[in-house]
């Protein structure tokens, strides 16, 4: 079973997205406005990066998480205990980066913000009255001005065949902020899991926009709209010899925002760093 993808450019653009946010945690875009050629080019970029030695000059600060995650020190997912097969590199516009990598990632950041932003819009309008009233300000506004928002290169790099049983590409999570937004990768193998408790296909045609609801947004709303888990596989019958870039963007309010009663988002992105164990 595989999620469908949603046109950005129908009249029921935003009712039939925030429908599948709802039944699945997840939505998938076509026909919107981020280029295939700047997605593109970020891959190639950063396939270079992680191929060199050059990536071990900017090893991450571990007081503000920018920079650069080797293998050793990649997540575990909650509840699990074999480390996800991958690295990475944190990018924020006031963190460490390449010199000649900066452009690209400067100017898609800014256009996936500006878009995140319009679907939190879309994601408000079609909540129900019962569930507006858990927020505690408009969502398109918890995360005006943040410079807390993420910006991921992942590295899953090919596998060899020795790797530890038991151990995927980045195991079964669900993500932390309000929404993540994900160019679909080069590489299948990413994997949604349904109310059934079945795994479900997220489609990786080059050129859609893979959407999904994180924890705090599952918060503010009380519930209502649903953070699922989902999961990197390493694929039977693709090629596990090649390399596979993602490119999530994890859009976090600013740390005072109040999700709930319970938590700000500075206090809710802290208990779950610590319970990830990058902190």
């Amino acid at each position: 079973m595989q999620l469908q993808a949603i046109d950005y450019t129908s009249a029921t653009a935003q009712e039939d997205f925030v429908k599948s946010l709802r039944e699945t945690g997840f939505g998938v875009l076509k026909n919107h406005p981020i280029q295939k050629t700047l997605v593109s080019a970020i891959y190639s970029e950063w396939q270079t990066f992680f191929n060199s030695e050059e990536k071990h000059n900017y090893l991450y600060n571990k007081g503000t998480q920018d920079g650069f995650f080797p293998p050793d020190v990649s997540e575990t997912a909650k509840g699990h205990t074999k480390k996800d097969i991958k690295e990475y590199f944190h990018y924020y516009p006031w963190g460490q980066c390449p010199t000649d990598k900066k452009a690209l990632l400067t100017q898609y950041y800014a256009e996936a913000n500006t878009l995140a932003s319009e679907l939190l819009a879309w994601v408000e309008a079609h909540s129900p009255v019962d569930v507006v009233k858990h927020y505690s300000q408009s969502l398109s506004s918890m995360v005006d001005g943040s410079d807390q928002t993420l910006l991921r290169v992942l590295h899953y790099p090919p596998l060899k065949g020795d790797e530890e049983l038991g151990a995927i590409r980045a195991g079964a999570h669900e993500d932390i902020n309000l929404l993540t937004i994900l160019p679909s990768a080069n590489e299948p193998g990413l994997q949604v899991k349904a109310k059934d408790g079945t795994w479900m296909d997220v489609p990786c045609d080059f050129g859609t926009l893979i959407v999904n609801i994180g924890d705090m947004l599952q918060e503010a709303s009380g519930g209502y709209f649903p953070s699922t888990s989902h999961r990197v596989i390493n694929p039977e019958g693709a090629d596990k010899t090649k390399s596979r870039i993602s490119l999530p963007l994890f859009l976090h309010p600013k740390p005072e925002v109040v999700l709930s009663e319970r938590h700000t988002a500075g206090s809710y992105l802290h208990e779950r760093l610590v319970e990830l164990g990058v902190i």
